[in-house]
């Protein structure tokens, strides 16, 4: 598969995907289509900003069946544009079984042209016992490889298993990348996003990229645009969802800070050409099915927006800023995103080391790996002077400035990025832990630069935090 990435940021990527039908440009959400079910039409797609659609293989083989073959999928469905199809493992997880082998729908995807195939993988639900979700992965594995014999030209997606054992998803995404797909795809995870378990979600996610480093991901089942974010910087791709509907059907109001049921709300607080022509009051007295189009139809703007509100902050390496605004929409989000801490390396080998600036959002900011590499650039100072002056005052002549979150930054370096940078609050007003790993940082220059005296310009705040400093010091109060 002929893949690109043009931009990155975090773990996020801007990533250009060439396929027989059109170029896809993640990340980006493929809606699904029920074929049997025509919602919103599949050719309108594009009207959203869909690149790319996401159909049933097992709905289409059990409803049409030769007349598919003989068409193609994009036919059947009226669209030029790329096509990806799931294998059955949805209905297989939720029945227990489908009338349908692995090597029969394999060969069915195929056959229909289309340009994403699925095997039918074994999607092994959240918690379950670990021998129970390693037979399956065992299941899953084989049938990887009997796809990549008889997948022909079209592009294979290899799902990654294992349920909420880090162990079997690093073990299953070790083992695809072996047999060899064009994108993997994170499967069986929707339980944990209708839980709001975003804290298993995102290390399954963080486990999975510690061993994809590069390759394509998907993110099965993802769909409401509060996750998109969070995902996309953790390394997600690609997503798919059938949420604008299902959403709808519910006259539920998806929105990036979560969802609102229509019967709340006086003001749609949305400027899509949807929301700018009808008020609540009116909609609610549309006819139900009127209603549910009107509602699927805002949610798939509202969808679009932010993705591309994504694309934009990773083009201008403003990522981690718009993260740390999303997760505020619910305490699990922001649960999930301290994990990265957990996962500095990974992050510190990916997100650029150099950016146009370092906006504080809250105590998240004190995880970017641009705090780790200021630290260690300290490590590599050396004064051939024996007095060194330090001041928490700008308007004092020092060798090094005391900054919060970053700690010492050499005067030179007042204009570079990050702590140069750096647009942050005052150390009156900032969190004490920002002022912390402010003063641990020094104090690891200060045992960097033994046998140095240090004179300490102290004001404001800062007098609470810089005691106990090693090293000879004198302290002014300022």
């Amino acid at each position: 598969m002929d893949f690109e990435i043009t931009a990155k940021d975090v773990l996020g990527r801007i990533c250009r995907i060439e396929t027989p039908h059109g170029r896809i440009e993640t990340p980006t959400v493929l809606p699904v289509i029920n074929p049997n079910i025509p919602f919103i039409s599949p050719s309108k797609m594009r009207d959203f900003g869909a690149q790319a659609v996401i159909t049933n293989a097992y709905i289409i083989f059990r409803s049409f069946g030769e007349e598919a073959i003989e068409k193609g999928v994009h036919k059947l469905l009226d669209v030029d544009f790329p096509i990806m199809t799931d294998s059955g493992s949805y209905q297989l997880m939720l029945y227990g079984d489908v009338e349908v082998s692995n090597r029969e729908i394999i060969e069915f995807q195929r056959k229909i042209n289309s340009d994403f195939i699925v095997p039918l993988d074994i999607p092994t639900p959240p918690d379950a016992d670990f021998e129970t979700a390693r037979k399956d992965l065992e299941i899953t594995i084989e049938r990887e490889k009997e796809a990549k014999e008889i997948k022909g030209e079209s592009f294979l997606v290899l799902p990654i298993q294992g349920s909420t054992h880090a162990e079997l998803r690093r073990e299953s995404a070790k083992k695809a990348k072996e047999i060899g797909g064009d994108v993997y795809a994170i499967g069986a995870v929707v339980p944990l996003m209708d839980a709001y378990r975003f804290r298993d979600l995102a290390r399954i996610i963080l486990e999975v990229r510690s061993v994809l480093r590069v390759e394509p991901l998907h993110l099965f089942g993802c769909g409401h645009p509060m996750v998109f974010a969070l995902a996309v910087a953790l390394g997600c791709d690609l997503f798919d969802s059938a949420a604008y509907a299902l959403y709808a059907k519910d006259d539920r109001y998806l929105t990036v800070y979560g969802t609102k049921n229509l019967s709340e709300l006086q003001y749609f607080p949305c400027n899509c050409p949807n929301c700018t022509k009808m008020e609540p009051d009116e909609v609610r007295e549309l006819e139900k099915r009127e209603r549910e189009i009107f509602l699927a139809e805002h949610n798939l703007y509202v969808t679009f927006s932010e993705i591309r509100t994504i694309k934009n902050a990773i083009k201008e390496n403003s990522l981690f800023e718009l993260v740390e605004k999303r997760i505020r929409a619910h305490p699990n989000l922001l649960s999930a995103w301290r994990q990265i801490k957990d996962y500095s390396k990974i992050l510190e080998n990916s997100d650029p080391s150099i950016k146009r600036k370092f906006l504080y959002c809250g105590l998240e900011t004190l995880m970017r790996p641009a705090v780790k590499r200021h630290l260690d650039s300290l490590k590599q100072i050396n004064f051939e002077k024996d007095t060194i002056v330090i001041s928490t005052d700008f308007g004092i002549i020092a060798d090094l400035y005391l900054r919060p979150v970053f700690g010492p930054v050499p005067s030179e370096l007042l204009e570079s990025y990050p702590a140069g940078h750096a647009e942050i609050p005052d150390a009156d007003i900032i969190e004490k832990e920002a002022l912390e790993t402010a003063v641990e940082n020094l104090k690891e220059l200060m045992r960097n630069l033994q046998g140095k005296r240090f004179v300490i310009y102290l004001s404001g705040r800062w007098k609470e935090f810089l005691k106990d400093l090693p090293g000879e010091c004198e302290y002014v109060l300022h």
